[in-house]
């Protein structure tokens, strides 16, 4: 597959491993990229992360809850691993946060420094006990003073909700150079033998569940003019999941949740990406915003 970039990003592939627990250590980074990801996002990178936090993933019938938040490593270990990485040209954005603006202006030039290639900036955490709401000021000004600090393209990931194209143009007025979409919705489950709450509360809700609510916003903001890079995140389980995404104006797609219990996927989807190249007989950048391309045609 030809080489193309997104925010600074020079992919191989179309298929990006997403930030989470998983992510969260140098060896995991490079065997991902081995097994074929185009790039790997790390675990949220954050100056003082919560130390109380009850960090737990589990299955539920439509996907995962979750009650993660940031790395616990500190920001000096991190800033090691990168320089590492970024030696070796390795496709690897960083996921960062902090508890202010300035704050993370901070972090965002302490990662550069690493050579680090790209940023992206992991805002809005349900699972911190402030349930952080993104709201489209509080998005302009973690960009803005991201954007104010360092060269180094980001994305900005987000959620979706009834406020996101606001929230979108935001973030393009701040800076961004992309957007990742969707960050996880707010959910919850009951244990129904006990009534009890699992998690303890409402948490972060990923998985198959979300996918086809995340490609239908992604298809809305491409309807309405938005074209600055997406990288479409949610509930992709398998590589027609993927190509969907992409199909629908999504420059290229993150997985994560999948790789909590088949940790071989990411080879098998970025292959079959490939082979259903191959079979259409058509590059990456045709696939990408086919199916708009297909109802403008119709109309």
């Amino acid at each position: 597959m030809t080489a193309y970039q997104v925010c600074g990003l020079p992919l191989l592939s179309p298929l990006i491993v997403g930030s989470g627990p998983i992510t969260d250590n140098e060896r995991n980074i490079r065997r991902f990229l081995r097994a074929g990801a185009g790039a790997v996002v790390t675990k949220t990178i954050h100056p003082k992360p919560p130390k109380d936090n009850d960090e737990k993933v589990i299955a539920i019938p439509s996907g995962w809850l979750n009650s993660t938040t940031y790395s616990q490593r500190p920001v000096s270990g991190w800033i090691t691993i990168l320089s590492r990485l970024a030696a070796d040209n390795a496709p690897v954005m960083a996921s960062i946060h902090a508890d202010s603006p300035g704050e993370l202006a901070s972090l965002a030039a302490a990662i550069a420094t690493t050579g680090c290639q790209a940023l992206e900036l992991g805002i809005s955490c349900l699972n911190e006990a402030e349930k952080l709401m993104d709201t489209p000021k509080r998005v302009f000004d973690y960009a803005l003073a991201v954007r104010r600090a360092v060269k180094l393209p980001f994305s900005v990931k987000l959620a979706i909700s009834s406020t996101l194209r606001q929230r979108v143009d935001a973030a393009i007025s701040a800076g961004a150079n992309a957007i990742t979409l969707s960050d996880t919705v707010l959910g919850l489950a009951v244990d129904p033998r006990t009534s009890q709450i699992r998690l303890g509360g409402a948490y972060g809700y990923s998985g198959p569940g979300i996918r086809p609510l995340v490609q239908a916003a992604i298809y809305e903001l491409r309807k309405t003019g938005v074209s600055i890079p997406i990288f479409g995140s949610g509930g992709v389980m398998s590589s027609s999941d993927a190509i969907e995404y992409l199909c629908i104006g999504a420059n290229a797609v993150q997985i994560y949740s999948v790789l909590q219990t088949k940790n071989h996927s990411v080879a098998q989807i970025s292959t079959g990406i490939t082979q259903l190249l191959a079979e259409r007989q058509i590059p990456l950048s045709q696939l990408i915003g086919s199916s708009l391309y297909l109802e403008e045609q119709t109309c």
